[in-house]
């Protein structure tokens, strides 16, 4: 008896027509050209899942260097006070705080201006 590929074949190819719903002209409905694009396009969403996290990063700094020049201080002053006062905040919680808890930020900043003035041993 000859083995037929008929279910698997069929389950495979509606995979991939499943994830190629909605693509562009041909993209969308004939096997061959689905697969090439949804391999390309899984390729660039896990490639861009890595992305996101530097681009969440830059937010989070932008941010707070538009709060810190509030203060009276740039970015880069702002994070050596903090880090020569011994306060290991992430950037993350500081964005927050600098959007969330201004009154707590202008203390951070003020300790960070203090401690930036002092010259390190």
């Amino acid at each position: 008896m000859r083995i037929k590929y008929s279910v698997a074949r069929n389950k495979r190819k509606k995979k991939i027509l499943k994830l190629s719903k909605g693509y562009y002209g041909n993209k969308g409905n004939r096997l061959r050209q689905a697969k090439q694009q949804v391999d390309k396009s899984l390729t660039t969403a896990y490639i861009h899942r890595r992305d996101k996290k530097g681009d969440i990063r830059q937010l989070w700094i932008i941010r707070l260097n538009a709060a810190a020049r509030e203060e009276g201080m740039s970015y880069s002053r702002f994070m050596d006070g903090l880090k020569k006062a011994n306060i290991t905040l992430n950037r993350k919680m500081l964005s927050e705080m600098a959007i969330r808890d201004p009154q707590s930020f202008k203390q951070l900043a003020e300790i960070a201006k203090k401690a930036a003035a002092v010259p390190a041993k």
